[in-house]
């Protein structure tokens, strides 16, 4: 019944270990005397049994227990009159399918063949079992003839593995010919993954389909359809890829990392309401967290999942906590411009915050998190885009407060990637100093920014006078770090946190300026923007705002000269989300971007016109 019944994986696994106590007494008393060839076949069924129960008991395939496969062997050459305790588990094997020819000791050995090869595929030893199946069927060279180009070794020699019959009279706890269909399913399944890590993906695709096509429960078929999806995601086939999730989750709805990868789908496709929409049934689901389902299939000692054990496996199956799904439904909201949307996820996620999220997502670093300072950020960003700038006061300055006793009076680093990079004989303790001061740049990045959100916030808001105050408050946060290494010359190469921290002080340059225009103090918002250019040559809105600032100061002439510098360059990007390397600037600076774009264009191009115009014509 603990075999074959349906029902509680649990309940079972507890009828197992209590089996086992009892073969286990069994094989005891059988193996206190001298091994003898007329009762070895039924020594053998009850190591079969035990070793089944064994298995089952532990919800695991361990190594250990092998142990007792070869006790086993050694009895057999023992009732032989030969011996074989120096002899590896595989030397082991050979000796005793080669030297043993008794017709009643052949079943009794097939199946515990089955066994060994259950053990060696959960140790990923696929030599082994492929070496321990060409012994058992007799074929020697011949099985590999059998096995045509193209098709895989261990499944071929799995598949022509000639079980042997039931005897009534030894009744056996799990029947030989479901262990076969189990070892060829995890065969193929397994060899799937490692095709899959290895980047061979026809190959892989290949045989995790014909672990789709075995013998298994609805679970593990469940998850072969999310790896069949993966592959078929990596081999460019994203529609290939939707349709095995949905096979997933049609054979198993508690398959909730299907639901997870269907939402990367969508977003690779760009379809962002169905990727929104899987993330809120994966949140919604997970928020219910449902007990295990018992599982309609039969149970069986020895299973599936018990064999195929990987990283990448675990990897693709990772289930998500519902924090980092909400987190990754507020950032999608907020990068699709759905800010309603976003300001409603992001404040959900703040509260899940406030209750221990230390507690409920991994610290291995395969969370979707980014860093939390970073995520008020962002949240911040959302507030102001929705307008409710005041919010967003108060959510920067919960960073800015908690960074102040973060960041040192003075920072030197230096600003391309190779210089900090470069190995000394004291590599260990450099990399060490390198994080601590990226940790700080980060900071510093984050401390900057939040007065750079509130700048643009109380500007929002009619209060340029205070938007100033902040906007000076970052610059001379900023003014802080000392970069050196480059000189004058076009920055490559630079640090991520570098760029960053360069794009923070240009915007706050910006911002700054528009609202020294805003109280008429035009001298210092030309020097703002001056310096804006000198940090990044050629940008659009600072150029824009250059030639405003000109304007306004009478100084019509300088203002249609560098207007026409500038429209001569090749044209920059307003707004543009990403650096000098190609990396995407981070989300929590996507508003502050789009404020600091000039709005009056047309309007400033048409006065430079006719002022030229008239110029002309005197």
């Amino acid at each position: 019944q603990a075999a074959r019944g349906s029902g509680s994986g649990g309940a079972a696994a507890r009828e197992a270990r209590q089996q086992q106590g009892s073969f286990g007494e069994l094989l005891l008393r059988m193996r206190g005397l001298p091994a003898a060839l007329p009762t070895l076949p039924l020594e053998l069924t009850v190591l079969y049994n035990s070793l089944l129960f064994t298995m089952g008991a532990s919800d695991s395939a361990i190594e250990g227990e092998a142990e007792g496969i070869r006790q086993g062997l050694l009895r057999v050459l023992e009732a032989c009159g030969a011996c074989g305790q120096d002899l590896s588990t595989e030397e082991l094997w050979q000796k005793v399918l080669q030297e043993v020819t008794a017709e009643e000791l052949q079943a009794p050995l097939h199946r515990l063949g089955g066994l060994q090869a259950a053990w060696w595929l959960a140790a990923h030893r696929l030599g082994s079992t492929a070496g321990l199946f060409h012994l058992l069927s007799n074929a020697g060279d011949s099985g590999r003839a059998c096995c045509t180009e193209g098709e895989n070794e261990l499944l071929s020699l799995l598949k022509a593995w000639r079980v042997p019959a039931e005897e009534a009279s030894l009744p056996l706890v799990q029947r030989t010919e479901d262990l076969k269909g189990i070892l060829c399913t995890a065969a193929a399944f397994l060899q799937g993954l490692q095709e899959l890590e290895a980047g061979n993906f026809p190959a892989a695709f290949s045989l995790l389909q014909e672990a789709a096509g075995g013998f298994c429960s609805k679970r593990v078929l469940a998850q072969i359809y999310t790896c069949l999806s993966c592959c078929a995601q990596r081999m460019g086939k994203p529609q290939t890829a939707l349709q095995h999730l949905k096979r997933a989750l049609q054979v198993d709805f508690q398959c909730l990392p299907a639901l997870s990868h269907a939402a990367a789908v969508y977003h690779e496709l760009g379809e962002t309401d169905a990727e929104l929409q899987a993330l809120a049934l994966l949140y919604e689901a997970l928020e219910k967290n449902p007990p295990a389902a018992a599982s309609s299939s039969p149970y069986f000692l020895i299973r599936t999942e018990l064999l195929v054990h990987t990283p990448l496996l675990a990897t693709l199956l990772r289930h998500c906590h519902p924090s980092e799904v909400k987190y990754l439904l507020a950032q999608r909201c907020l990068q699709d411009g759905r800010v309603a949307d976003a300001v409603e996820h992001y404040l959900d996620f703040l509260a899940l915050l406030q209750e221990g999220l230390q507690q409920q997502v991994p610290l291995d670093g395969s969370s979707a998190l980014p860093r939390i300072p970073e995520v008020f950020l962002e949240a911040a960003s959302a507030l102001e885009q929705a307008g409710r700038h005041q919010d967003a006061i108060t959510m920067c300055e919960e960073v800015i407060s908690r960074t102040t006793d973060l960041i040192p009076r003075m920072l030197r680093v230096e600003e391309r990637l190779e210089q900090m990079e470069c190995p000394s004989p004291g590599a260990g303790l450099a990399g060490g100093l390198l994080s601590q001061k990226k940790e700080r740049l980060c900071c510093l990045a984050w401390r900057a920014a939040g007065y750079l959100h509130q700048g643009w916030a109380w500007a929002m808001l009619g209060e340029s006078k205070e938007a100033v105050t902040q906007f000076s408050r970052g610059l001379g946060d900023l003014l802080r770090v000392q970069l050196y290494g480059s000189g004058v010359e076009p920055k490559e190469n630079l640090l991520p946190e570098v760029e960053v921290l360069q794009k923070i002080r240009l915007l706050s340059l910006i911002g700054r300026g528009t609202q020294f225009l805003e109280l008429g103090r035009h001298k210092e918002a030309l020097l703002d923007f001056q310096h804006g250019l000198q940090i990044s040559p050629g940008d659009p809105a600072a150029a824009s705002y250059l030639v405003q600032a000109l304007w306004k100061l009478d100084r019509k002439q300088e203002a249609a000269a560098h207007w026409q510098k500038f429209s001569q360059s090749p044209p920059g990007e307003d707004g543009q989300q990403e650096g000098r390397q190609g990396r995407p600037f981070p989300l929590y600076l996507a508003s502050c971007l789009k404020q600091a774009v000039f709005p009056h264009s047309e309007s400033l191009a048409r006065s430079i016109q006719d002022y030229l115009g008239t110029r002309s014509r005197d």
